[in-house]
């Protein structure tokens, strides 16, 4: 890898981290959810480092969403329950270190919390649903992902997460295969239809 291609890595980070903590000061709104959507879709158009292959960024046309559901937007209760770690997703090793509990759509819902392992680490959250395989992508999208600041709060004294299914979103694996991704383990499937956030189609 070039030096330059390091430098636009940093970059590409820098930049969605930023976004999201500009995300963070905003209510969560339809409002707030189009402005991130179309500050992303510039990202993935135009940044060296978008995971859209380099010959079809200049079409381009931004990526499919579901429309907004101000009911996809939970708090989650954290219950620690470290285990030994999965088999590592491709060169990205996590480790359970809990569960997250919700309410939606009216059903009481549970999805591994993961660490991922490394410097720093940082909280992961997969999942597959319904729609995984034909209206999303198969291996599964990303919930939360510390890493990448990709997180809207979180409540150590109350032992809460907050979790936005309308911010839920597809590993870069899923446009290039040449990206290495982590995917969701078989116990971090959805029996429902999680028709928020990223899907497949047509934007």
């Amino acid at each position: 890898m070039p030096d330059s291609a390091y430098l636009e890595l940093l970059d590409w980070r820098r930049r969605v981290s930023e976004l999201f903590a500009a995300l963070r000061q905003r209510e969560p709104t339809a409002d707030t959810l189009q402005w991130f959507r179309a500050q992303k879709d510039a990202l993935f158009r135009d940044h060296p480092q978008s995971p859209i292959p380099p010959g079809d960024r200049p079409s381009f046309p931004g990526l499919p969403y579901w429309s907004f559901d101000p009911q996809a937007r939970v708090t989650a209760h954290f219950t620690e329950q470290e285990e030994e770690s999965p088999p590592a997703a491709a060169e990205v090793a996590f480790k359970r270190i809990g569960r997250l509990d919700f309410s939606y759509q009216g059903q009481q819902l549970s999805l591994g919390a993961f660490w991922i392992e490394g410097y720093a680490g940082g909280l992961f959250v997969p999942f597959k649903d319904g729609t995984s395989g034909h209206e999303s992508y198969g291996g599964g999208r990303y919930l939360l992902d510390t890493i990448k600041s990709a997180d809207l709060g979180s409540d150590a004294r109350s032992d809460t997460v907050v979790l936005d299914f309308n911010y839920a979103y597809h590993p870069s694996c899923t446009y290039d295969p040449r990206w290495v991704c982590p995917l969701a383990p078989p116990d971090s499937r959805l029996a429902i239809p999680i028709r928020a956030g990223e899907r497949l189609g047509p934007p």
